[in-house]
């Protein structure tokens, strides 16, 4: 099964959303904002992904972090902030059992899908 996660009034998501749609991919969707993310879910996306490639140090939320929490992050830390406030992960990130990636481009998409 593919997972698209993200928030619904995030463009790049729309984006992706669009292409799977036009591409007749079937996915769920995953709103981190209604639904959540458990511990387990962002644990197994940061295996496949790296917990620096999931956190988005250009968003809004991030400068909202404080200064000494953005100067000492680390693995665990960055994990309990997104856990938190899942709004600092990097969107879109789309996973299926080959793997995940993040963002969209719709050449990395073919790519991920010709598999």
């Amino acid at each position: 099964m593919t997972t698209l996660y993200g928030i619904t009034n995030c463009d790049t998501v729309r984006k992706a959303r669009k292409w799977l749609e036009q591409n007749r991919i079937d996915y769920r969707f995953h709103d981190f904002r209604k639904d959540g993310l458990t511990p387990t879910q962002l644990l197994q996306l940061e295996q496949q992904l790296g917990w620096e490639t999931l956190l988005n140090k250009r968003s809004t939320s991030w400068r909202k972090v404080d200064k000494s929490q953005q100067e000492n992050i680390n693995k665990e830390s960055a994990l309990a902030l997104m856990l938190d406030q899942p709004t600092l992960i990097k969107r879109p990130v789309l996973e299926r059992e080959n793997g995940a990636v993040v963002g969209f481009k719709e050449a990395q998409y073919q790519e991920f899908f010709k598999e």
